[in-house]
């Protein structure tokens, strides 16, 4: 992988492909670039494609510090103007409140915006679930309490086990102060305030997560919608198939005669 340094702190991205609407790629919550793999494969045939490590993840640099969704956003910005990556489609894996917050904060930034299996306005149980979560994860058995949400919530029984054995391994080694601080500041983050400023085309890609489309809808009347059949949280991975389809064609339809 790359790196460049932003006031003293490396941040890793792999780049590679040429053509076509350059695509910007963005792991989830304890992840890392290769939890986008498919994608980066199937798009860098006739796009430029990036991939990235979200500070505090993989192999960029983890100082310790707060992560909040704003920083990440701003370092995703930072390192589209550094690498001349322009009017990126941005694909978020999950944590669909950084591509919200790109979308909000830099509306000249993007094309357009993909979020893959993102929560958004969950029902006030799966709320409370989170809030429970964020206890766990800052208690001395936080790498217990991440592989039984694991278990129980990201994954189907039909999912790739070794896949997920590796996609877990990876997810609890990420540092104990940034998985706290990276998932309080998401909790604590406003998505739709920064919904209701999203005028770019977004399709959002359902799978398992509780997701309020009909509420994203009224604040984003543009949307676009899809849903994956037979593959976790991680359905990019399992269902590449199904997945990347959908994100060539929403595409091919929003993007005509843009670039």
């Amino acid at each position: 992988m790359q790196t460049l340094n932003r006031a003293g702190v490396n941040l890793a991205y792999t780049d590679a492909g040429k053509g076509g609407v350059p695509l910007l790629l963005v792991h989830g919550f304890c992840g890392n670039h290769s939890h986008l793999s498919p994608q980066f494969e199937y798009f860098r045939r006739h796009h430029r494609v990036v991939a990235v490590d979200r500070r505090g993840h993989g192999q960029s640099d983890k100082p310790e510090q707060t992560y909040t969704i704003e920083g990440f956003a701003d370092d995703l910005a930072w390192l589209c103007r550094e690498i001349g990556l322009y009017k990126p489609v941005v694909v978020v894996h999950s944590m669909g409140a950084i591509g919200l917050e790109l979308a909000a904060a830099f509306p000249d930034l993007l094309s357009a915006l993909v979020l893959l299996d993102a929560p958004f306005a969950p029902p006030p149980e799966a709320q409370m679930g989170f809030q429970q979560l964020l206890g766990g994860l800052a208690s001395p058995a936080y790498q217990d309490v991440l592989r039984q949400t694991a278990d129980s919530l990201i994954f189907l029984p039909t999912d790739d086990q070794q896949r997920k054995a590796q996609i877990v391994e990876g997810m609890i080694h990420v540092p104990q102060q940034v998985m706290v601080s990276a998932w309080e500041n998401y909790l604590a983050y406003d998505e739709e305030a920064a919904a209701a400023q999203c005028w770019i085309p977004l399709l959002h890609l359902r799978s398992i997560f509780p997701a309020n489309l009909c509420r994203l809808r009224e604040l984003c009347p543009q949307l676009v919608t899809g849903e994956t059949v037979g593959g976790g949280h991680f359905h990019q991975l399992e269902v590449p198939e199904q997945v990347n389809p959908m994100i060539e064609r929403f595409l091919e339809l929003s993007l005509s005669g843009r670039g």
